[in-house]
């Protein structure tokens, strides 16, 4: 069975890795889903470097450093090049840089769905927006 190609958004990650109740139990199953291949999961350059930066409160600098190697070896990684930066500035529908290159590195991924909390702020993208809960069950329904 083909396995659902889908953008995990920041918030998600950040939900798993500190525990953020009440969304720590969906971040974690989509994230075991992801790391284990059972979802293909992708992530931004630029959302690993943001991970990198929020986490320094709760993780030292080794730590944060093997979370993010662990998301690396086991996740796609789409890189923004300048092309993909570009095209989210010249549009003047997306005027919040980051949610622009998560939709931008989901279309130019032809990835199904983004995974996040922030609906409204994917309402603008080719790339349809879904929570947590919705992509746990479209999961379940594909099994």
């Amino acid at each position: 069975m083909k396995s659902i190609r889908v953008l995990i958004d920041t918030n998600i990650v950040l939900d798993w890795l500190m525990c953020r109740k009440p969304f720590q139990e969906h971040a974690r199953f989509i994230m075991e889903k992801c790391l284990f291949g059972d979802l293909d999961g992708y992530l931004t350059a630029h959302s690993i470097s943001d991970l990198f930066y929020i986490l320094r409160k709760d993780f030292d600098v080794n730590k944060r450093k093997k979370l993010l190697l662990l998301l690396c070896d086991n996740m796609n990684v789409i890189i923004e090049d300048k092309d993909t930066i570009r095209t989210v500035l010249m549009n003047e529908k997306w005027t919040d840089l980051e949610d622009g290159l998560q939709m931008q590195c989901a279309l130019r991924e032809e990835l199904e769905y983004i995974v996040t909390r922030n609906i409204k702020d994917f309402q603008d993208s080719s790339v349809m927006p879904v929570l947590p809960e919705q992509l746990i069950s479209l999961y379940n329904s594909r099994q």
